[in-house]
């Protein structure tokens, strides 16, 4: 094989790598709980986990350290999320998890707040749009479950555009924003039917074109800073869930 076809090949494997395989498993959670502490259950895929950044950054964790600053008692995350997962990943995890019961953190709930973050990798993996409509909503039908079927206890957040990032170099990065787009109307447009919460941080996301410190030492995750910024806008979302006033 020529030297320049290796080098070209090169990011596609690194990124398939990243986005398309199952990296790591999600460490178990230090969940202080007690009567009067609200439960938070995180579900998705790198975004989650934050792939590439400590895990006191990862921005479930972030999320509840400021809920505790400002003196809401939630506990910190069970994150069930792992990088490379799809939709049906996602939901084939949380059966395992539910199955394996391992130390009482299956997801069986309810919890206070349920987060909800995944469709990258089926974009990424060229799925169809239409597939993951209806594997969103199956999913987003379980975080209510989760929620004690209170559909006003979930946050999904939409997804960001990997395709600002230098790892997107030599890419149609056009072509990456308005599939990305398609997703997240899908999304939205299945939160707003049933009463979900529903945060933006795609523009948040876009940023990193004109900031690197919004990017992952891989060139291809959110940094801790901009996991930080999407904490920011989660955060007022998250204490009307819990019923504590902004400010």
């Amino acid at each position: 094989m020529r030297l320049d076809r290796i080098r070209f090949l090169l990011p596609t494997l690194f990124l398939a790598a990243l986005l398309a395989c199952e990296a790591r498993d999600p460490p178990s959670q230090d969940r202080e709980m007690t009567a009067d502490t609200f439960s938070f259950l995180a579900l998705g895929d790198s975004y989650t986990i934050g792939e590439r950044v400590d895990s006191t950054l990862r921005w479930p964790v972030q999320l509840a350290r400021r809920l505790r600053d400002e003196g809401v008692p939630v506990a910190d995350p069970l994150i069930i999320a792992r990088t490379g997962w799809t939709t049906d990943e996602l939901d084939a995890g949380i059966d395992a998890r539910i199955d394996a019961g391992v130390d009482g953190l299956a997801p069986l709930g309810p919890y206070s707040l349920v987060s909800l973050l995944i469709g990258v990798n089926n974009q990424y993996r060229g799925r169809d749009l239409e597939e993951y409509r209806v594997k969103f909503r199956e999913l987003l039908d379980r975080a209510i479950g989760f929620a004690g079927g209170d559909a006003g206890r979930v946050l999904v957040l939409s997804i960001p555009d990997w395709g600002v990032m230098p790892f997107a170099q030599g890419r149609v990065r056009e072509a990456i924003a308005g599939e990305i787009d398609a997703f997240n109307a899908a999304n939205r447009d299945a939160c707003l039917a049933r009463g979900v919460h529903w945060v933006d941080v795609t523009g948040i996301s876009r940023e990193a074109a004109s900031d690197p410190g919004l990017v992952a030492e891989d060139g291809l995750h959110p940094s801790g800073a901009q996991y930080s910024r999407w904490v920011e806008a989660a955060l007022p979302v998250a204490k009307a869930i819990l019923a504590i006033p902004d400010g």
